[in-house]
């Protein structure tokens, strides 16, 4: 469906009305094994769920045409997506990564898979100078995120696939807080795009799930084979949950962006509000970049509040309708400190370096009325003293 716009894609994409039915909506195929004609010979093209299953399939499909990708790939979580690419590697073998990285990315490369000789280097991308200092003959690819989490740090995905192309690597982009709506990497030349489809691609924080697209058949092959190898596939049911959250992309994307412009207007008036980062805003330092690779800016905002743990705990404490979680990319707004949450994996020192203080608050904002977010957090914020 290359030729339809993505508005249609989520809805459409892989999910065909069944051809037995008429149903207009992909069944849930909980089948574990299918019949076989002959001894190795299946009457359908799968034999066993973890080796393939056609609501996983139909979701694959799916996601692969989002992002403007020919192969798609579906994993337990988004952890088991970046946890399979992985596998890949052999003892020995290299890979560099944004420095402001999800806490659980950092955790996984530096505290398990180190642990198998491969080396792993965390570099700023905001320029070429650091990345090209790292990237050896050994690297064999390199982990951007983009905006980052927490510090919505932007880099220039088009120059970098370039320079990681001119030395014989690959570039593998987490594409999570932009969505395949806001952000398409494999158009800006990424071997490889994932998500954490636990956020933004389901949208409604009731699925735990990963996925990822490229245009490769070879890193598809390899990638597939290891899916069935390492075995951390998803449910049918969590795949047919994604597809139904995926259908509201577009409308959801949308609605997300217009109240985190609106929040970020509020907040960045607000005498308790030190700073506010915001990839739609002209004051964040890669204004320019983001228009140019983005087609929206997205539903993140980070706050950086006057004082520190206390001023932040208070606010989050006081707030009704924000839900203080972990997580992102809900229809109901959450709010964060990332310091004690999402990176507190990430150690003391490395998130002084980065920028990752107790002043830092993450939110995601949903779809709610603006007015009930701005008046819920007007409360909370009367209700810090500095």
């Amino acid at each position: 469906m290359s030729q339809y716009k993505i508005g249609t894609k989520v809805i459409h994409s892989g999910q065909p009305a069944d051809s037995v039915t008429g149903a207009v909506i992909t069944p849930i195929s909980l089948s574990t094994t299918f019949l076989q004609k002959s001894p190795g010979v299946p009457i359908a093209d799968y034999d066993y769920s973890r080796s393939g299953n056609p609501t996983r399939e139909a979701f694959e499909k799916c996601i692969a045409d989002c992002e403007n990708g020919k192969y798609g790939l579906a994993f337990a979580s988004g952890l088991a997506t970046l946890a399979t690419i992985t596998q890949g590697l052999s003892a020995g073998d290299e890979v560099v990564s944004v420095d402001d990285v999800y806490g659980g990315t950092r955790r996984y490369f530096t505290r398990v898979a180190a642990n198998f000789n491969i080396k792993f280097t965390f570099v700023d991308m905001g320029t070429l100078d650091q990345i090209k200092n790292a990237v050896t003959e050994k690297t064999k690819f390199v982990w951007l995120e983009t905006p980052t989490n927490p510090l919505l740090k932007v880099a220039d995905i088009k120059a970098i696939a370039e320079f990681v192309h001119s030395k014989g690597s690959i570039l593998i982009v987490d594409n999570t807080f932009m969505s395949p709506y806001f952000q398409n990497p494999l158009d800006l030349g990424a071997d490889v795009v994932m998500h954490s489809a636990t956020k933004y691609i389901n949208g409604h924080s009731d699925v735990v799930m990963g996925c990822l697209a490229t245009n490769s058949e070879d890193l598809y092959n390899k990638y597939k084979f290891l899916q069935n190898s390492c075995g951390g596939v998803p449910s049918p049911f969590d795949c047919f949950l994604a597809m139904r959250g995926i259908k509201t992309l577009k409308v959801r994307m949308e609605a997300h962006q217009k109240n985190a412009f609106a929040l970020c207007e509020f907040l960045g008036k607000h005498p308790k509000v030190d700073r506010i980062i915001y990839p739609g805003l002209p004051s964040h330092p890669q204004h320019e970049l983001c228009k140019r690779q983005m087609h929206g800016f997205g539903g993140m905002v980070v706050v950086f509040l006057k004082g520190g743990e206390k001023q932040s705990r208070t606010l989050l404490e006081n707030l009704k309708i924000f839900a203080l979680a972990e997580s992102l990319g809900g229809v109901e707004s959450l709010i964060s400190i990332p310091s004690f949450m999402t990176h507190m994996s990430v150690p003391p020192a490395v998130r002084a370096e980065l920028g990752i203080t107790d002043s830092l608050v993450r939110i995601s904002a949903g779809i709610e009325d603006i007015e009930d977010l701005i008046a819920d957090l007007t409360f909370a914020l009367d209700k810090v003293e500095l």
